[in-house]
């Protein structure tokens, strides 16, 4: 991957809808070699797909929880089911290996704090081998991009 293929993935990372003619022109290449480099970052999984971005809150989920998660154990069965069983869970739309205190730490929506609750208590909790849950709640946005800083 070169500077060029950088380039045009910043670009569709700020506008994911815009045609290859458009792209091609604010990365300074004709159509065709874009639509091949493009083409290339697609077929080896740099690009991994395109979505819509919608604002959670509008969506109806208003509540964002950053959950970390410590296992008890650290055996392979231990692991492997619980992020087999967190993959399963709608509402966690993040799940990242972490080093330090926590193992794991999830990003969570729900529509409600009552909606919280039951999502620990009635699906978290019931995964096994959770050492630790540690919660904290975001009461605003200060920056929300999808765009890889520049090399």
């Amino acid at each position: 991957m070169d500077g060029k293929d950088r380039q045009i993935i910043r670009v569709l990372q700020r506008d994911g809808r815009m045609s290859n003619q458009d792209l091609a022109e604010a990365v300074n290449l004709s159509p065709s070699p874009c639509l091949r480099r493009l083409r290339n970052l697609e077929k080896d999984g740099v690009i991994l797909g395109y979505a819509a971005r919608v604002d959670a809150r509008a969506y109806g989920l208003p509540i964002t929880a950053f959950v970390r998660i410590r296992l008890e154990r650290h055996d392979e069965a231990t692991v492997q089911t619980f992020e087999r069983e967190v993959g399963r869970m709608d509402e966690v739309l993040e799940c990242h290996v972490m080093t330090g205190q926590t193992d794991y730490q999830l990003r969570v929506v729900v529509e409600s704090l009552d909606d919280y609750e039951r999502f620990i208590r009635a699906r978290l909790h019931r995964v096994g081998g959770i050492g630790s849950i540690d919660t904290s709640f975001a009461y605003g946005t200060v920056k929300d991009s999808m765009v890889f800083p520049m090399r």
